[in-house]
């Protein structure tokens, strides 16, 4: 299955995976140009992942703040 904005990251393959810098799990998310995001739970500073070519890209350099929900 392709992975990009309409076929987001299996939920199964998405719940294995952890925001490199705080731990916390990461869920799906939209970023302001309609690009797909994974976004991290942490209470107070979640960061946001790009998701490119279906692939997410979970380097701590990357992270960015996560958009406003």
């Amino acid at each position: 299955m392709s992975t990009d904005a309409t076929h987001p990251l299996e939920p199964w393959a998405r719940d294995l995976l952890r925001c490199p810098v705080s731990g916390a799990t990461l869920v799906d998310a939209t970023g302001p140009g309609g690009e797909p995001l994974l976004v991290s739970t942490h209470p107070t500073e979640p960061l946001a992942y790009p998701v490119r070519d279906g692939i997410p890209v979970l380097l701590a350099d990357e992270a960015r703040p996560a958009p406003a929900r």
